[in-house]
């Protein structure tokens, strides 16, 4: 079964949703690609992609290589501004300054998904890893169990990405209560 098969089983026709979805770093861009193919192409639902890991113009790059509308998406760059990048202003992504500033991350998303005209709305989170390194795991847990519940109030289909890794079992095992499916990809 492909991760385009399994993202299919477990999530069509459901509206609302919160989802762990856990990969193995050689597979994550490509998960990651195909988690937003679904989303926007067969759900055709617009959304929001938090990325702490690449820069704006990297993930608008790849998304667009891989033949995915990014007219539908709002981008929050938590990467650029860290790196010391360029910042341009533009209409599809909020820069914030950092993973370890978990308000604005917060605000950033709330502003952005609250943008998006109608019912039918996405939020992807990428990624719970990059969050552990700038924040400590009972902070992190704190904070996804606040975005789970954002994402329930906001009424949108949500997936957090996280790398598989065996230092972190416990956490996701404690982050699995919060989300509503569980992928491992």
């Amino acid at each position: 079964m492909t991760v385009g098969d399994i993202i299919e089983k477990s999530l069509s026709g459901i509206d609302e949703y919160v989802a762990l979805a856990t990969v193995d770093a050689e597979h994550y861009q490509q998960t990651n690609i195909e988690l937003i193919r679904f989303l926007t192409t067969v759900d055709n639902t617009p959304g929001v992609y938090v990325t702490l890991n690449k820069p704006f113009t990297t993930m608008d790059a790849v998304f667009k290589r891989a033949d995915i509308n990014t007219d539908m998406i709002i981008f929050i760059d938590a990467v650029t501004r860290t790196t010391g990048g360029n910042v341009e202003k533009t209409n599809k992504c909020l820069f914030i300054g950092s993973p370890e500033n978990l308000s604005d991350i917060s605000l950033s998303m709330d502003q952005a998904v609250r943008a998006i005209p109608g019912d039918k709305r996405f939020l992807f989170f990428d990624s719970l890893n990059t969050l552990l390194i700038y924040n400590k795991p009972g902070t992190v847990a704190k904070f996804i169990h606040f975005l789970s519940g954002k994402m329930r109030i906001w009424r949108v289909k949500g997936i957090i990405i996280s790398l598989e890794k065996e230092s972190d079992k416990e956490l996701l095992s404690e982050l699995s209560q919060f989300c509503d499916v569980r992928l491992d990809l």
